[in-house]
């Protein structure tokens, strides 16, 4: 019997790209599924098929992380409905490629909004039905962006760093908690993600051949499921000039200029 069989394992941003597929896996793998987005035609159209499929519980709601009223309210209901939350995986986000020049201060509010307000909301409100029963998981997606920032992704780097640093401090909180705190930090993936940030298209075809596939995302994120892996970093490589950036951050700007400025 799989581990997640009967676990309920909640995903925001559920409605497509990597969201989508955690869903889609975690199902075969018999877990109790709430699938949270904006868009809930198509959460409704994915339980239809995996309850078909698989046989297993899915919930829906329709949810906007930025709001944090509303998500209180889901949460609510989900504990009431559904049950206490094992696994939380906070996948809603999105980003834009654009000079700081070129931002303007409402995007970067809302940005700051979906991408780390609304993690931090979710997080809070399983947490204290987790701290109860002293078992839980919360995975929640970053970025390489997030350990390298380049031109063009200062505001969506921005948040990708404020999630790794939230993520880590949590991890230190609860560690007596017998509650694991993850950080999936992918480097580009093969999503609509793309359809938003890069409006030119210019970079995603400058990249494509290095792009991650949303399925073998979200398999390695599934496997790290109710253990207590720290980091899921991919591709292996751009891992690798991460920690070499930490180390050598000059050499690594200066060597890796053509690179960055591919947006």
């Amino acid at each position: 019997m799989s581990k997640l069989s009967g676990k309920v394992i909640v995903i925001t941003g559920a409605s497509g790209g990597i969201g989508k597929e955690i869903a889609i896996q975690s199902a075969r793998l018999g877990a109790r599924l709430v699938l949270l987005a904006r868009s809930l035609d198509k959460l409704q159209t994915l339980k239809e098929s995996l309850t078909s499929q698989y046989g297993v519980d899915v919930f829906v709601w329709k949810l906007d992380v930025s709001d944090t009223e509303q998500v209180e309210r889901v949460f609510v209901d989900i504990h009431d409905l559904v049950g206490t939350v094992d696994v939380l995986v906070n996948n809603a986000g999105h980003g834009t490629f654009k000079e700081v020049l070129d931002t303007d201060l409402e995007e970067s509010k809302g940005m700051f909004a979906v991408n780390v307000i609304g993690l931090m909301a979710c997080t809070k409100f399983v947490l204290p039905h987790m701290k109860r029963k002293q078992a839980g998981h919360i995975i929640n997606i970053a970025s390489q962006a997030g350990k390298i920032a380049t031109p063009k992704s200062t505001l969506y780097s921005a948040t990708k760093f404020a999630v790794l640093g939230y993520s880590n401090a949590l991890r230190l909180e609860l560690m007596e908690d017998n509650i694991h705190v993850t950080t999936v930090n992918p480097g580009p993936i093969e999503t609509n993600f793309f359809t938003i940030a890069d409006e030119s298209g210019t970079y995603m075809k400058s990249i494509k051949k290095f792009m991650l596939k949303p399925e073998d995302v979200a398999a390695k994120i599934v496997a790290a499921m109710l253990t207590n892996k720290r980091e899921v970093n991919l591709p292996a490589w751009m891992n690798m000039v991460s920690k070499f950036y930490t180390l050598f951050p000059r050499i690594t700007e200066t060597v890796g200029k053509k690179a960055f400025f591919k947006k």
